[in-house]
């Protein structure tokens, strides 16, 4: 943040002798770098110390010539005031000179998420899951398998009632992310994106970088919780009702099994999962999923004779944990290309090849209509993640409103 220019540079709007009106800040110092941001407008940044030390003066009333006359007799240096004063603008942590100060509203459900993370809710997930082990162990019809997901001869059934019943089952995964943030004080938003193919359900917990690092994992894991828990509830219900009442047993392997797929989503690697989430904060990373891939293609270009990628512009830290991480992002890879043959391919040739043989005259009027409907919906799907896509694409090519003084 230091550099040998004048303090008194003009930026627009600037008056270096008045205070400036910043929100409330929250600081998280960790090693030589601090977390700071406004839970006002939940947009943080990392900041080196000394950054942290002059942003720290002007919220606390100094005027930035002071401010930066401070830092030169401290530093034996002078500092771009101007440039650190743009920073936090474009961070938004610049309070409007006509806006009034006013108080962050509490966080809803903080509540309810320390009731549903508490010691003893913890306790009763780790039984409930325990049990539903057990019970697979004793009787292995209950073990996920691929066949759970053909409940009915209705194609489009299946698809209709694991979307439906993989919708509350997503709500509750994002649900979980949220309750944990607003368990620690953090607000939450959801929004709906895209990975690869598939349409996902994301929660954004911006706030989690000024809470200490130790404090970040459950909320990271929540999600992941969530689903080994409805794994196990559904579990043990298939286990109460497949004896009376076959149909529903039936339907609730189903949707376990969904859930597993689900969660074996979280080893792909060179996607940005809740386990590479958890990996890059336990090892304290910026950006390490840009640097993996950046070592990835030196390591390809070094066998096609492309110009290698300038890993400098990297974090240190994520250069360092980029040389293993990204051979980690090769087994993602490879586990992926695993559940492809596994399950991908045995399911779609079962769906497409019963579809051919009902579409052909081998199977009757309500058939054909099954598979056609299953046909429309397939399309629908990917044509949803598509039209998000190129918004995606759009939103992210359009120029930023140039901002005025």
């Amino acid at each position: 943040m230091h550099s040998p220019v004048d303090s008194n540079s003009d930026a627009p709007g600037l008056d270096p002798d008045r205070p400036l009106p910043l929100r409330r800040l929250v600081y998280l110092e960790e090693a030589d770098e601090v977390t700071i941001g406004s839970p006002e407008t939940d947009t943080y940044a990392v900041f080196p110390a000394d950054g942290a030390e002059l942003v720290r003066m002007l919220a606390d009333g100094l005027t930035p010539r002071e401010a930066a006359e401070r830092y030169r007799t401290a530093h034996g240096e002078s500092v771009d005031i101007a440039d650190l004063v743009e920073v936090l603008a474009d961070l938004d942590l610049l309070r409007p000179a006509d806006a009034p100060t006013v108080e962050t509203a509490p966080v809803r459900w903080q509540r309810l998420g320390g009731l549903v993370f508490g010691r003893p809710a913890l306790v009763g997930y780790a039984l409930v899951t325990a049990l539903a082990a057990v019970e697979m162990v004793r009787v292995p019809a209950l073990v996920p398998r691929t066949d759970n997901l053909f409940f009915t001869t209705s194609y489009t059934l299946v698809v209709l009632l694991l979307f439906f019943g993989q919708a509350p089952l997503l709500a509750l995964h994002e649900a979980f992310h949220a309750l944990a943030g607003r368990r620690l004080g953090l607000r939450s938003r959801l929004s709906v994106g895209h990975r690869l193919v598939y349409l996902v359900l994301e929660t954004s917990l911006d706030g989690l970088v000024s809470v200490p690092r130790r404090q970040r994992y459950l909320p990271i894991l929540a999600g992941m919780l969530a689903d080994v828990l409805a794994i196990a509830v559904l579990t043990l219900v298939a286990d109460a009702t497949r004896g009376g009442a076959a149909t529903v047993a039936r339907l609730c392997l189903a949707i376990a099994y969904a859930t597993v797929l689900r969660l074996a989503w979280q080893g792909f690697f060179y996607l940005r999962t809740d386990l590479y989430v958890l990996l890059s904060t336990a090892l304290g990373c910026v950006n390490l999923h840009a640097a993996a891939v950046d070592v990835l293609r030196n390591t390809v270009g070094r066998v096609t004779g492309r110009p290698p990628v300038d890993l400098e512009v990297h974090h240190p830290v994520d250069r360092r944990a980029a040389r293993w991480y990204s051979w980690l992002m090769v087994v993602g890879y490879a586990f992926t290309l695993t559940m492809f043959a596994g399950v991908v391919v045995p399911t779609a040739y079962r769906l497409l090849h019963d579809v051919w043989l009902r579409m052909t005259g081998q199977g009757s009027t309500a058939a054909r209509l099954d598979s056609i409907v299953l046909l429309l919906l397939s399309l629908a799907q990917t044509a949803a993640v598509v039209v998000l896509a190129v918004r995606e694409r759009r939103a992210a090519r359009r120029p930023a409103p140039a901002r005025t003084a």
